[in-house]
């Protein structure tokens, strides 16, 4: 039996090599694996004949192989091929460097094969399709086979061997909910849910343990932030502001009025700043809504009061671009205040500078990136913090601030359009302000769904909008192929579409590439020298680019529509018309129903509350909402009426024991207490 928190090295067949490929996934040990839940599930239909195979869906085709596979050398690529006739029809069998396979696909031997269907040259295709015996597809048949995020090196048979090891040697962990609680919601027992995760026999199956596991997920968080709130509730602050004359003079003086949702939140703001205790508040703003200006106005506020202001970005290349356009602003409408920046890749010199600026209070507004909380910045007389949701700033990072002098008050910027009886859970202790208006001037983004067969129209409208001197996005839900997931992926369709438009400029961007390497990209495709940026959902936090005008989204079905509408809103930032085209791959019922709601609407709180209203409980097979809540299994759309549920289910058990000092509640006291050990920094408040 294993310790749950050795190293995933102490499993059998993971050495060094596959140990590091593991841990660029983020497992690196047996409880990370046991935790590393699939992305979908494999299920394998009754085999058909080859005349009922239909091109572009998976199948699996069975028969007997009237003559032996053959193999051929083409560019140092060793080519097995085989084909199975039956008395329906016919189909070609393709594999690429696996010639041992002549040895098993012999003529009059019966197998199973299962694949993707294609059609090439005018005849149905399987390429690298799995082969099985009779009895083994008969044994796959009876259970859901668990697909999960893969990298380079490391496939899916290899994760599930792991995971199925993991599984068997673990140590069992003790049951912390109370029976009274798993009685009322038919929740599973723990072990139990870990299990059938991983291999449920069936659909039910699966989301009996999901259930379980999604429960705990916002059990824990919910009941974490409610005894965190109960500590600071009415904290007295020290930095108690008045409104400055220059900030309301600024306001009116710029070139476009503020729209009434702005002002409003501006007010609730002042206030805040001004009544005597820590401001915790919440700015929730659609995309393009200008939550941005209100940061900068409230910040100055601080600055005129004599005190330092900080914004923190998620990325380099934003926080650069938030500190130059401040700068701007101060010296266009003369504002006597510096703002200084502060980022991980700046040199040992420009650091010193910055810093010295910040402890002798030359700095009035700090913007810059997780490099703000570092030990050597000493702050003055900081009384205000500004972050973007996406930067996850806990509770920790604010306490690791605060011991720089006294608490600040602080403000988090939300573009995620989570309704508010949600975002009132979420958020804990946070006063909730709203910007449901956009500013005025700005063009409406133009969508369209198609299907694949659009995709050539879609590069040609690509490249006359590059000729024009815009620039595009295109988005792939995968940063490489796998062998088991049908999606587009972010390497092989960059390399396609530089053979397709070798006059553009094309290069790609993942979440697996290093922060240099990330920013470098970034940075080039904000300076105009990346034509068109192929991407993962990984620049829905990354640069302001108002010269980008197209948003081609690969796959789209697999998104969840809050974070299509985030993605979207990286376009149509600037003063030329903007496009949408989203790619339904997907065939599934309801799914152009979905996608629809994004093509009527640009409101990301109608978009929203209809995905509320489209997903049910079952739909948990496309990929996740994004944001800054990160559950592993839990998607606050799908499941929001569980989450609902569990914050009801906190306030009642709080009620009864605030301090969980019950002998019941032991269990629940020390895994709350494991939780919070782990995720203290995460937890967003």
């Amino acid at each position: 039996m294993a310790e749950n928190g050795e190293s995933i090295r102490t499993l059998k067949g993971i050495g060094e090599k596959t140990g590091k490929l593991f841990e660029k996934l983020g497992v690196f040990t047996v409880a990370d694996l046991l935790t590393y839940y699939p992305r979908a599930y494999q299920t394998y239909e009754a085999p058909v004949s080859a005349g009922q195979l239909v091109p572009d869906t998976t199948a699996a085709v069975a028969g007997i192989l009237n003559r032996s596979a053959s193999v051929r050398t083409f560019q140092h690529t060793q080519i097995v091929t085989a084909s199975l006739k039956d008395a329906t029809g016919a189909v070609q069998l393709t594999w690429f460097n696996m010639p041992f396979l002549k040895n098993t696909l012999q003529a009059g031997t019966f197998h199973v094969f299962y694949g993707k269907v294609v059609k090439k040259n005018n005849r149905l295709t399987m390429e690298q399709p799995e082969i099985f015996t009779r009895e083994g597809y008969s044994a796959v048949r009876e259970s859901m086979q668990p697909v999960y995020g893969q990298t380079r090196g490391l496939g899916n048979k290899a994760i599930t061997r792991a995971v199925a090891q993991a599984l068997s040697i673990r140590r069992m962990e003790r049951e912390y909910l109370p029976d009274a609680i798993r009685k009322r919601y038919e929740l599973a027992e723990y072990n139990y849910a870990l299990e059938h995760i991983h291999f449920p026999e069936d659909k039910q199956q699966l989301l009996f343990a999901r259930k379980r596991l999604v429960f705990d997920e916002f059990f824990l968080f919910v009941l974490a932030v409610r005894r965190l709130r109960e500590k600071r509730q009415d904290r007295k602050s020290p930095w108690v502001m008045k409104p400055a004359p220059q900030v309301r003079e600024l306001a009116k003086s710029l070139p476009y009025e503020l729209t009434g949702d702005q002002k409003a939140v501006l007010g609730e703001v002042e206030r805040d700043l001004g009544g005597g205790l820590v401001m915790n508040r919440l700015v929730q703003g659609d995309v393009g809504s200008g939550k941005t200006i209100i940061a900068v106005l409230s910040l100055l506020t601080a600055a005129f009061n004599g005190y330092q202001g900080a914004l923190m970005a998620p990325t380099e290349v934003l926080a650069r671009q938030h500190y130059e356009s401040m700068c701007r602003l101060f010296d266009d409408y003369g504002i006597d205040k510096q703002a200084v920046l502060v980022t991980g890749s700046m040199t040992a010199k420009e650091k010193r500078t910055a810093y010295e600026k910040i402890r002798n209070h030359e700095a009035d507004v700090i913007v810059g990136t997780h490099a703000l909380i570092q030990e050597k910045v000493v702050y003055d007389k900081l009384a205000l913090v500004i972050t973007d949701e996406q930067h996850r700033f806990g509770v920790g990072q604010r306490e690791s601030l605060g011991g720089k002098g006294q608490e600040p008050h602080v403000m988090v910027m939300s573009a995620t359009p989570i309704p508010r009886t949600l975002a009132i859970i979420l958020y804990g202790d946070l006063d909730i302000s709203v910007i449901h208006e956009l500013p005025g001037g700005r063009l409406p983004i133009k969508n369209c769904v198609v299907g694949t067969g659009y995709r050539e129209n879609a590069y040609s409208f690509i490249r006359k909008q590059v000729k024009e001197g815009r620039q595009a996005y295109v988005i792939c839900p995968m940063v490489e192929a796998s062998e088991m997931i049908e999606a587009e992926n972010v390497l092989d369709y960059a390399k396609m579409l530089g053979r397709k438009m070798p006059d553009v400029t094309v290069d790609f961007l993942h979440g697996k590439m290093k922060g240099k390497e990330k920013n470098r990209i970034m940075e080039r495709f904000a300076g105009g020298d990346i034509q068109v940026l192929v991407s993962t959902t990984v620049i829905e936090v990354g640069v302001n680019v108002p010269n980008a005008t197209v948003m081609m989204i690969e796959n789209a079905e697999r998104f969840g529509l809050a974070q299509l509408h985030q993605l979207r809103g990286r376009v149509g930032r600037g003063r030329y018309q903007s496009y949408c085209i989203m790619v339904n791959c997907g065939d599934q019922e309801g799914t152009a129903e979905r996608l629809d709601i994004l093509n009527r609407s640009n409101d990301g709180f109608y978009i929203a509350s209809e995905d509320l209203k489209l997903r049910g409980p079952g739909d948990i097979f496309g990929i996740r909402q994004s944001g800054d809540m990160e559950f592993k299994l839990a998607d606050i759309f799908t499941d929001a009426n569980l989450l609902k549920t569990v914050s009801e289910e906190v306030n009642r058990l709080l009620e009864e024991d605030g301090e969980l000092l019950k002998e019941e509640h032991r269990e629940l006291r020390r895994r709350l207490s494991e939780f919070l050990e782990s995720s203290y920094d995460k937890l967003n408040l």
